[in-house]
């Protein structure tokens, strides 16, 4: 019996049950055969948290050549900074680090399409959302940080490249929607390619890193490049892919509508130890149990929260598999230890925020 296809879906929900079947589907790449070509490679890329990739070889090629590449990703304001965020924004750091111009979009008509918050309630949330930025390390001198509705440059790429849509393509990539999310997907295709302009230096390899259910803004961007390419030079897109976090109660995605799922940068601690506390994990019902046949880290929110985000060291990560799996490990004391590296970070980052904040509404214009 023929498997139901995955629904990638940037405007909805998407789950994911096997990542393998996205590089037959959807034409993807994996990303670990690459591995000994990325100079350093960051910690979801060595945890195939990041698993895959569009012509990132192109983008590996300008680095080892020294030449200019450009990363290029950014955040729908809808609220504080949760881990969602917080790993595209790292990947997108991650790149400024190995020599890219960054790129860092607020998408704020994506914000108002999608989720109807009007533009000056989604500049309250950037301010904080770019203050979140400086503090994880990204360098305004060697970026641009800028809301979509105010970039000029943006919204004239998405007029002219309307005349590349079709409604039919428009439906095969994003179902029937309204046509303010149409817009949308045309305007961030402008996001993606506007490194790409002459007022940045001109055509460039650019890396856009996504959560995997972004994919189909990609697949429609490298379409648009194509169509564009006589007029603009483009070369197509590069991207690398990650995966989707499980929420805290164990449901297949971390998501806003379920509070419980989920927290931000900017909880109370209180907020946060609770949460982990009572989320989902792979152990067994008893104790004795669990000392005896162990757990399941692979279907664990508590190990999935410390590899993809929190746990710097590797052989830590491999030793807490190992004892989950041996039943030395209790689901408990794995709770505990990982309340204490969380709030460690999320008061440090706190911190640093505050220090940002107005040079945040410095970048963004914001008075």
């Amino acid at each position: 019996m023929n498997k139901k296809k995955t629904v990638l879906d940037p405007f909805g929900t998407t789950v994911v049950e096997d990542y393998e079947r996205l590089y037959e589907e959807f034409g993807i790449q994996p990303l670990n055969p690459l591995l000994g070509r990325i100079p350093n490679p960051s910690m979801y890329m060595r945890r195939n948290v990041v698993f895959g990739h569009r012509d990132l070889e192109r983008l590996l090629d300008a680095m080892k050549k020294r030449e200019p590449f450009a990363v290029m990703s950014g955040i729908k304001p809808t609220g504080e900074f949760h881990l969602g965020t917080l790993m595209t924004a790292r990947e997108v750091i991650y790149f400024q680090q190995q020599g890219a111009m960054a790129f860092y979009c607020i998408a704020d008509v994506e914000a108002y399409e999608d989720n109807k918050i009007p533009f000056e309630k989604s500049e309250k949330y950037a301010a904080s959302n770019v203050a979140d930025l400086l503090a994880l390390g990204f360098d305004p001198k060697r970026g641009y940080v800028y809301q979509q509705y105010k970039e000029q440059r943006v919204k004239d790429l998405a007029i002219i490249f309307g005349r590349g849509a079709t409604l039919a393509t428009m439906k095969a990539i994003y179902g029937e929607r309204h046509i303010g999310l149409y817009l949308s997907a045309l305007v961030q295709a402008g996001d993606i390619l506007m490194p790409q302009l002459q007022d940045f230096g001109g055509p460039k390899p650019t890396v856009v890193p996504v959560g995997i259910d972004q994919d189909p803004h990609m697949r429609f961007t490298r379409d648009l490049a194509n169509k564009f390419r006589r007029k603009y030079n483009f070369m197509l897109p590069s991207s690398t892919l990650h995966k989707i976090m499980k929420g805290l109660d164990g449901s297949p995605k971390m998501s806003k509508r379920n509070p419980m799922g989920y927290f931000t940068l900017h909880e109370k601690p209180e907020a946060i130890s609770k949460k982990i506390s009572n989320a989902f994990t792979g152990g067994k019902p008893t104790v004795a149990e669990q000392r005896k046949v162990g757990g399941i880290p692979e279907i664990c929110p508590i190990y999935e929260l410390c590899m993809y985000q929190f746990v710097d060291d590797d052989r830590k990560i491999v030793e807490s598999y190992h004892e989950c799996k041996n039943g030395s490990l209790l689901c408990g004391e794995h709770k505990k230890r990982t309340i204490e590296t969380v709030l460690d970070f999320v008061k440090e980052h706190k911190r640093k925020h505050k220090k940002f904040v107005d040079k945040a509404r410095e970048i963004l214009k914001i008075s």
